[in-house]
């Protein structure tokens, strides 16, 4: 069955019309969970891309009008439907990992080009767009071609590699575990190769307390770290236990690192080494695509329209944007304050030197 093409000049024109029962969001950063309140509102389901929310103002809104609803959100997050990240969860799940006692993320890309548009800057004009209507619920400031195409490095817009990559990993995290956010975050880096204007950092580490665990563990560590240069395009996850690691990138758990019986004995210790074994699945992470890949990709957006169909939950429900949002949101006040943030659950409200952060 064919159908005209109808152009539309915004989404409300769009939502009027009842054009749609489903949308992509991938829009500014900053403007996706007030574009999925839009949708849910309009009754469509949507794929929301990430970061879901770049304040928690914003978050606490998207989730309360999804959870009104009755409607079909999957988020962006393309690991959930690869088959090597659900074996991995499996996994780890089951308890043969044992506790896990530290993850190491990190994401480094080398690409001068990236989120920058030099040569379509000089060619937009203000007139050729609606920029009052881009900027939504953030502060008021002139037109900038920059912050409209390379919204990415700019913040309050973006929160940069945090939203954008970070985002993905972090996500994991709370998959695997199925804790909801970080106890705390503290964050370093700064401009150190890209001196072109841009706010947001290109080169960052961040380090997460995340505790405890049901299962008796006491808590972990999670590092991750970033640079947008020296990058080898191969983004890292690996995670340990005291039996061994985990790893991501090689899809392959191995007895690494673990308590093997020389020490344990010193100790009256059982030793603890985990099998040599590869995960199901061979899906691989391209950085250069900056979205898991075209098999995660298609994995996810074929399982949500499944989900569009059954009524289903999704791999990545609204929750799972949710609380990467949390974690992205509190990086970006350790990064903007200085300080060292963590997490009011009674509130839902991220805290920075004992006080809610102001993002802007």
């Amino acid at each position: 069955m064919q159908h005209d093409i109808i152009s539309c000049r915004n989404n409300e024109e769009m939502y009027s019309k009842k054009l749609v029962d489903a949308v992509f969001i991938g829009t500014a950063d900053f403007q996706h969970a007030l574009h999925c309140i839009e949708a849910v509102n309009a009754g469509c389901d949507a794929y929301v891309e990430k970061p879901f929310a770049e304040t928690m103002e914003d978050n606490r809104a998207a989730l309360k009008a999804v959870n009104a609803s009755d409607r079909i959100i999957q988020i962006g997050s393309q690991r959930r439907s690869g088959s090597n990240y659900q074996a991995a969860n499996d996994y780890i799940r089951s308890g043969k990992f044992g506790n896990i006692t530290m993850v190491e993320l990190s994401w480094n890309v080398n690409q001068p080009g990236r989120w920058r548009r030099p040569a379509l800057l000089g060619q937009l004009k203000e007139e050729d767009t609606d920029w009052k209507r881009f900027l939504m619920n953030r502060p008021y400031e002139s037109f900038d071609a920059r912050k409209y195409l390379e919204f990415r490095l700019f913040w309050p817009y973006s929160s940069g590699i945090p939203g954008q990559w970070m985002s993905h990993q972090i996500d994991t995290v709370h998959w695997f575990t199925g804790l909801q956010h970080p106890r705390s975050v503290v964050a370093n880096g700064g401009i150190y190769v890209w001196k072109d204007g841009r706010k947001n950092w290109d080169t960052m580490t961040a380090v997460f307390d995340y505790g405890p665990l049901n299962d008796g563990g006491a808590g972990f560590q999670v590092s991750f770290s970033s640079r947008m240069h020296n990058g080898d395009e191969n983004p890292s996850e690996i995670y340990y236990s005291n039996g061994g690691e985990l790893n991501l990138n090689a899809n392959k758990i191995s007895p690494k690192g673990g308590l093997t019986k020389h020490f344990a004995d010193a100790m009256n210790m059982q030793p603890f080494l985990l099998p040599e074994m590869e995960l199901s699945g061979s899906e691989k992470v391209v950085a250069s695509a900056n979205t898991g890949g075209d098999i995660l990709t298609s994995n996810h957006i074929r399982n949500w329209m499944e989900c569009i169909r059954s009524r289903k939950q999704p791999n990545a429900p609204v929750e799972a944007g949710y609380n990467h949002s949390v974690a992205t949101i509190m990086t970006n006040a350790a990064v903007i304050t200085g300080q060292k943030a963590t997490f009011d659950d009674k509130a839902q409200e991220v805290m920075a030197g004992g006080k809610a952060f102001e993002p802007f």
